[in-house]
C-alpha cells in the first residue's frame, strides 16, 4: 500500500531529531547543555586522568597567579596555597560535586514522589499524616536543619547526602500530591477505574506518565539548589572532609586568600555559578518542550525564522 504525500507535507522526523532541533533553536539552552556535557565528562574521566596530578604539592608554584605557564599548561588558572593546579582540581572535584548532588536529588525524588503518590491517591488519614510530617520538615530552613544534623553527626559524604535528601523530600511530596489529586479526576483515569483497573495499575500506567515531566523539571532545578547547599556546608566546614574535596570545599579553602590570591576561591565559585545557571536554563527548556502549547509556539517560531 503506497503512502499518499500531500503537497507541502514532510516525512515525520524522529522524536530525538525534533528535540535536537528545538534545542538548537534555543541558543542559551544549547550553550547550557554543552557546558553540562563538559562538566559530565570531567566528572566521569577527570579523576582517572588527573587525580594524582591534582594532589601533587609544588611549593615553588604556591599561590601562582593565572596564566602561570612557567609551571606548565595545567596552571593556566593558577595554583592554591600548596602549589596544586586549580584547573586539575576543578576537573577532579567535579566528580564528588556532581555525585553528591545527584545522589541527594535521586534519593529525595524517589522517596518524595512515592509518598506523594500515596498521599494524592488515597487522600485519607494516611495523606493527612504524611502531609503533617512534611510540614514539620519544611518548618525548618533546609540549611539550618542540615547544619544541626551535621553538627550532631560526623560530617561525611553519606551524611551530607542523607541530610540534603531529607530536606528536599517535601518539595517532591507536595508537588506530586497536588498533581495526582488533579490527574486522578480526569476522564481517562475514571474510565480505567470503571473498567476495573487496580490502584497500582492506575498509578503506574495512567497517572505516573502525566506527573513525571513535572518531577523531572523540578529535579533539574533542585540539582542546582542541592549543589549550592553542599557548597555552603563545605564553606562552613560541615561538608565533605579532606582528602576528598568538592568545588564548595575549594571555595572554603580559598576564603583566607581573597585579598592576596583571589583566584583560589574565584574559579571554583565560577564553576558553581555556571553549572547552576546551566541547570536552570536546561530546566526552563525542558518545561517549554514538555508543554504542548509552548512547544508548538517554539516550533512555529523556528519554521518562520
Amino acid at each position: 500500500m503506497s503512502t499518499i504525500v500531500t503537497p507541502g507535507s514532510r516525512p515525520n522526523r524522529s522524536a530525538v531529531h525534533r528535540y535536537l532541533l528545538l534545542l538548537w533553536h534555543d541558543k542559551f539552552a544549547t550553550a547550557a547543555v554543552m557546558f553540562l556535557l563538559l562538566v559530565f565528562f570531567a566528572a566521569l574521566f577527570g579523576p582517572a586522568l588527573f587525580e594524582s596530578a591534582s594532589n601533587r604539592i609544588n611549593l615553588l608554584a604556591r599561590n601562582a597567579p593565572p596564566l602561570s605557564f612557567q609551571h606548565g599548561w595545567t596552571f593556566i588558572l593558577g595554583a592554591d596555597s600548596l602549589g596544586r593546579s586549580i584547573l586539575l582540581r576543578l576537573i577532579v572535584g567535579a566528580q564528588n560535586t556532581m555525585l553528591l548532588a545527584a545522589s541527594a536529588v535521586v534519593c529525595s525524588l524517589l522517596v518524595g514522589s512515592f509518598l506523594g503518590f500515596i498521599a494524592g491517591y488515597r487522600n485519607d488519614w494516611t495523606s493527612a499524616v504524611i502531609m503533617r510530617v512534611a510540614d514539620v520538615v519544611m518548618s525548618f530552613p533546609s540549611l539550618l536543619l542540615a547544619l544541626i544534623v551535621l553538627y550532631v553527626l560526623t560530617p561525611g559524604i553519606a551524611n551530607v547526602i542523607l541530610v540534603l535528601a531529607i530536606t528536599r523530600i517535601p518539595i517532591y511530596l507536595r508537588t506530586t500530591r497536588a498533581e495526582v489529586l488533579e490527574v486522578r479526576e480526569r476522564t481517562f483515569v475514571t474510565a480505567a477505574r470503571i473498567m476495573g483497573a487496580s490502584p497500582r495499575r492506575l498509578i503506574w500506567r495512567h497517572i505516573r506518565p502525566t506527573v513525571t515531566p513535572t518531577l523531572i523539571t523540578i529535579a533539574t532545578l533542585e540539582f542546582a539548589f542541592v549543589m549550592l547547599s553542599e557548597s555552603s556546608l563545605s564553606f562552613l566546614g560541615l561538608g565533605i572532609q579532606p582528602p576528598a574535596f568538592t568545588w564548595g570545599a575549594m571555595v572554603a579553602q580559598g576564603q583566607s586568600y581573597l585579598s592576596t590570591a583571589w583566584w583560589v576561591a574565584f574559579w571554583p565559585g565560577v564553576a558553581i555559578t555556571l553549572t547552576a545557571m546551566s541547570l536552570n536554563l536546561f530546566a526552563n527548556w525542558l518545561r517549554i518542550v514538555g508543554d504542548p502549547v509552548q512547544r508548538w509556539r517554539l516550533e512555529s517560531r523556528k519554521k518562520t525564522s
